[in-house]
């Protein structure tokens, strides 16, 4: 267990993540984001006694010139730019903060503003600190089979490659993963892709690597989320019993020697990285070694492309790591058709047919990256303000099943797992807290 005391998630925000077309500033965004949190903790900016604020595109103090808008208060604000899990490490800051007893009360915020297209540097004058990354994973081509594409995608698709040379599988799993995000999106309202694509429609849609079309893979978005972290006298001295989420534990990885000594393209783009951060949250939370997961019931995952949720399957240790393709097969990540209809299809014409959930686990209720949006500096911090209303049970119909049935009234837990080439992985374990009280009062009476 760590040491330091207990933090809870007692307020979150979210903009809408939209296309990247230049229509909302940083500020702007990362305002109402922010102000969303806040009201939901029923507190104002005074309460707030440190700021973590995330983002990859955007000039240095960015963060302060979108908190300004809530207050002059001379409290510290730090910046922080970790790829695509800035949001979580700005949260991991703001929890830590809390934890070991620097203050009360602390926000993270995220937000970004990009540019259409495949992902870029805004520094061509200098070599990418990822280069590396991409040379190794490219160089391993020429065991695994050549590919194309840009960047990103290509790494991660090398990783797919890797695990179904290993293990089996192939592209109906990527294409299944991907209509299974893109159906969850038609409940979110605030998810930028809501068109529920089918396997057939994925598998359709135009080629981006070798594997990978473009609808298994994550947007460039504008969007912004917040959240707001307290310890738990904060929590009882204000009335939040009945809304918080504890934080039960949480961890940042970096990466190990095999992502650039190694010869496996999974390990390159994080696997090793995800599994050492998920297996110290769970010893963390209080469980030994390869335990936990079964009381895992809902998730949100990094799945900036379909190829990345399949590997992360088995990092987090939701499966063994040669039964992520029978996971998907099983519908144990998403939504299953009535019984009725389950024995008369295949696996992957689940997503075509009337549904519920249903399966062992919920992962990305959401819509994920892929259809929900993929704003760098906002993304963890979303995926912590979906899981949290899934906890207080106020996600309408994005709400998983069963996340409260059985003898503790604490319910499951949720998952979030976030990950950033170059490289830094953020896990969390959140949960409802033993002194909620059914019924009782909350901010939805605010």
């Amino acid at each position: 267990m760590t040491n330091g005391r207990r933090t809870f998630l007692v307020g979150a925000g979210c903009t809408q993540f939209i296309k990247p077309r230049g229509k909302r500033t940083t500020e702007d965004m990362g305002l109402e984001a922010a102000t969303k949190a806040l009201l939901d903790a029923g507190i104002t900016y005074d309460s707030i006694e440190t700021a973590f604020v995330g983002y990859c595109y955007g000039d240095s103090t960015a963060g302060q010139r979108s908190l300004y808008n809530l207050g002059l208060t001379h409290i510290p604000i730090v910046n922080v730019n970790n790829n695509c899990s800035t949001g979580s490490a700005a949260l991991y800051q703001a929890n830590s903060a809390v934890k070991h007893g620097q203050v009360e009360c602390a926000l993270a915020l995220g937000f970004e503003r990009m540019k259409p297209g495949s992902l870029g540097t805004n520094f061509p004058d200098r070599p990418s600190p990822t280069v590396l990354i991409g040379a190794r994973s490219f160089e391993l081509e020429e065991e695994f089979g050549q590919n194309h594409g840009p960047g990103a995608p290509r790494m991660f698709d090398n990783g797919a490659k890797e695990y179904f040379a290993k293990y089996g599988g192939g592209v109906d799993h990527l294409a299944m993963i991907a209509s299974k995000n893109h159906k969850h999106s038609v409940n979110n309202p605030y998810s930028q892709f809501r068109d529920g694509w089918s396997v057939e429609q994925v598998k359709a849609a135009p080629k981006i690597t070798a594997q990978l079309t473009k609808f298994m893979c994550s947007p460039t978005s504008d969007g912004a989320a917040a959240c707001v972290v307290a310890s738990e006298e904060f929590v009882h001295k204000h009335g939040l019993e009945n809304q918080a989420i504890e934080v039960v534990a949480t961890h940042l990885s970096t990466d190990g020697p095999s992502t650039f000594e190694g010869r496996s393209p999974m390990d390159v783009v994080g696997y090793q990285m995800t599994k050492n951060c998920a297996d110290k949250v769970f010893k963390d939370a209080g469980f030994a070694p390869g335990e936990g997961r079964d009381q895992v019931g809902v998730v949100e995952l990094h799945d900036c492309f379909a190829a990345n949720e399949l590997i992360t399957y088995p990092a987090l240790g939701l499966c063994k790591e040669n039964e992520a393709c029978k996971l998907v097969e099983r519908g144990d990540n998403t939504v299953r058709p009535p019984s009725s209809q389950t024995s008369q299809h295949p696996p992957h014409f689940i997503s075509s047919h009337p549904t519920q959930y249903g399966g062992k686990y919920v992962v990305n209720p959401s819509g994920g990256l892929e259809a929900k949006g993929h704003p760098l500096g906002a993304t963890g911090l979303g995926m912590h303000f979906y899981i949290m209303m899934q906890l207080r049970n106020w996600a309408g119909p994005m709400q998983a099943p069963g996340l409260f049935e059985g003898s503790d009234p604490r319910g499951k837990y949720g998952l979030v797992h976030n990950v950033g080439l170059g490289g830094a992985v953020v896990c969390s374990l959140l949960r409802r807290p033993e002194f909620y009280k059914p019924g009782g009062p909350d901010g939805r009476t605010r």
